[in-house]
């Protein structure tokens, strides 16, 4: 968590906490809290009173950002200000101490210093304010902040097929990984320059994809055909990824589209599984034995799950 209010104390030497360089014989957890400076700097903004805190150079004190961005390494320098200068430092008799501006950015300042009025001695202190998007949030605010840091992407079409209300967890991260195309199928290890064989281990004649390992496999279509004959499903073949998906988002009375995610979704997990458990462990199971198993999975679900509305008629519909 980052502290809002940071108090510059003595064992800073007086220098700021944003031009703080690492050292080697730092610990852990302050070169880590140096490194979150940059993430930190564009929330905290400083709102200047007297102006005997606040650090000229490094805190964002106007709509320039730190000045020692703005300006460069070079800054202090041409403006005649040491780097380790408070803005009380930089007025006198209420005039800003600035030397005349020789480049478009030192103008730029001096225009915008010269719309202030500077800080007097008897003003309230300087203090620090967690801003996003110009407004004061009165205090760190996590999920706002998370919000700007990690902007959301646009609803991806396929997400209601995977995360659908209802899922089992391991089952929905098996079928996300799948349907990017991440599983270390046999022919994604032999892309990569592994030396490996790109059969399938479980009918051994084809190559080992993610198309053919769930739907074109001898294997899985027994399991598929077992699964079609239960739903009284005639005259269906997938023969791609994307039909898959797309039979599995569509309803219908006799086999809705929370059944047929289910389905989807066990077939997928434990095809994978037996898969792994035959190339790691030699292990053969019969597809009929697969089938029984995803049977099982489901009727679990639709058990645990039938106080939610869309499981509770389900259940019926499997067991036909």
């Amino acid at each position: 968590m980052i502290v809002l209010k940071i108090t510059f104390c003595d064992s800073l030497n007086n220098v700021s906490f944003w031009g703080i360089k690492p050292k080697a014989c730092d610990s852990w957890l302050w070169r880590s809290l140096l490194k979150l400076r940059e993430l930190a700097e564009k929330f905290i903004k400083c709102n200047i009173g007297n102006g005997a805190a606040a650090w000229f150079w490094f805190d964002n004190w106007t709509p320039l950002g730190p000045l020692i961005k703005f300006m460069g390494e070079g800054g202090p320098r041409a403006l005649s200000i040491p780097i380790e200068a408070k803005i009380s430092s930089v007025y006198d008799l209420q005039e800003w101490k600035l030397q005349p501006p020789r480049s478009d950015k030192a103008l730029a300042l001096h225009v915008h210093l010269s719309t202030l009025t500077p800080p007097n001695t008897l003003d309230r202190d300087d203090c620090y304010a967690w801003e996003i998007g110009g407004k004061n949030c009165g205090g760190y605010n996590a999920g706002r902040t998370w919000e700007v840091l990690r902007p959301r992407s646009t609803i991806k079409s396929w997400a209601s097929t995977i995360w659908f209300k209802g899922s089992t967890p391991r089952h929905a991260f098996n079928m996300w990984i799948v349907n990017l195309d991440r599983l270390p199928t046999k022919c994604r290890l032999a892309s990569w320059g592994m030396q490996v064989s790109t059969h399938c281990c479980l009918c051994s004649s084809s190559s080992e994809t993610r198309a053919h390992l769930f739907i074109d496999c001898t294997y899985t279509k027994v399991i598929w055909s077992f699964i079609f004959s239960k739903l009284q499903i005639t005259n269906l073949r997938l023969s791609s990824w994307n039909e898959l998906m797309k039979w599995a988002a569509s309803r219908s009375t006799s086999c809705p589209q929370t059944l047929r995610l289910l389905i989807v979704h066990a077939l997928v997990y434990t095809v994978w599984r037996q898969r792994n458990n035959l190339i790691h462990n030699q292990i053969t199971i019969p597809p009929a034995t697969i089938y029984k198993d995803i049977d099982r999975q489901i009727r679990n679900s639709i058990t645990a799950r039938s106080h939610m509305k869309k499981f509770r008629n389900l259940m019926p519909l499997w067991l036909r």
